[in-house]
């Protein structure tokens, strides 16, 4: 069963100061492409993060981001109180020298001074990444159920489509022989017209018509087409990435049907080469999409 490459998945993790929370969104692409948005904590984790998303995603374009919320027991920074000392006891002195009254401002002054807040990097243990690393399998989880979804609304619709193209290919059947009527019907009255007609020997006129209608059969094309198209759907089925090799399928699918136009020579098999195009089209817009 096909999966779509648009998906998303979201988990939250608890962890001792902080409350993590992990999003990943994926769109088509032709190849993996992965971006994180990663706190300075995890950082020595992109790796890890990077080999964990391609092994379960494979392909397409992926946002991943890491989000968290501190929770009220966590110490965001300290006060570097020797800093803060030195800063206003020069500031305090500079305020006698010019003659201006200290006031509580000053110390709000002083602490948007750099250095003021010490902040301490800290270390990511591994009992937290553990957990981290759960919670990212379980949002990779979520984004694989989103994608098996919509895969099988895309099978759905691209089996419909191909569907739709073989009945109509069944139905240029129905005008084959009336066309060929029409190429000799139309020949002949080139020739009266003319006035070649009594002078044509009709042996080598059957003969010359055979070989024109010859050029204009198109039994090759609805064969190669038929098993184009039961190629396709055979291969919805496939259990891995599917996506580029329907791709291939509805390439060739395309020459068919562009030759059965070019041979067509018939308004109404003509009508039927444009609606055919028209399926395929929305056929190749649907596997962009496709894993």
């Amino acid at each position: 069963m096909i999966r779509s490459m648009t998906g998303y998945g979201k988990a939250e993790c608890l962890l001792s100061d902080k409350k993590l929370t992990i999003e990943i969104k994926s769109l088509n692409s032709k190849q993996l492409d992965v971006n994180t948005r990663l706190p300075s904590l995890y950082k020595e984790k992109e790796i890890n993060i990077r080999q964990v998303l391609a092994s379960e995603l494979e392909r397409g374009k992926v946002e991943c981001s890491f989000y968290y919320e501190l929770s009220g027991e966590a110490v965001s920074g300290t006060i570097n109180e020797p800093v803060v000392k030195d800063y206003y006891q020069q500031l305090y002195r500079i305020s006698g020298e010019l003659g201006l009254q200290a006031s509580l401002e000053l110390l709000t002054t002083v602490m948007r001074m750099p250095d003021t807040i010490r902040t301490e990097k800290p270390e990511l243990q591994e009992t937290e990444w553990t957990l981290v690393e759960a919670a990212l399998r379980k949002a990779l989880e979520q984004i694989n159920i989103f994608r098996k979804q919509e895969g099988e609304s895309l099978d759905g619709d691209l089996r419909q489509r191909t569907d739709a193209i073989m009945r109509k290919l069944a139905e240029v059947e129905l005008y084959e022989k009336e066309r060929i009527d029409q190429v000799r019907e139309r020949i002949g009255k080139h020739l009266e017209e003319f006035g070649l007609k009594e002078s044509v020997d009709e042996n080598r006129f059957e003969q010359e018509l055979i070989y024109y209608i010859e050029k204009l059969d198109i039994s090759e094309e609805k064969v190669r087409l038929a098993n184009h198209c039961k190629y396709f759907l055979e291969t919805l089925e496939d259990q891995g990435p599917a996506g580029k090799k329907l791709g291939f399928i509805s390439q060739e699918m395309g020459r068919e049907i562009n030759t059965l136009g070019s041979k067509a020579n018939h308004k109404e098999l003509q009508k039927l080469v444009v609606e055919m195009k028209d399926e395929l089209e929305r056929i190749k817009e649907q596997i962009l999409n496709v894993l």
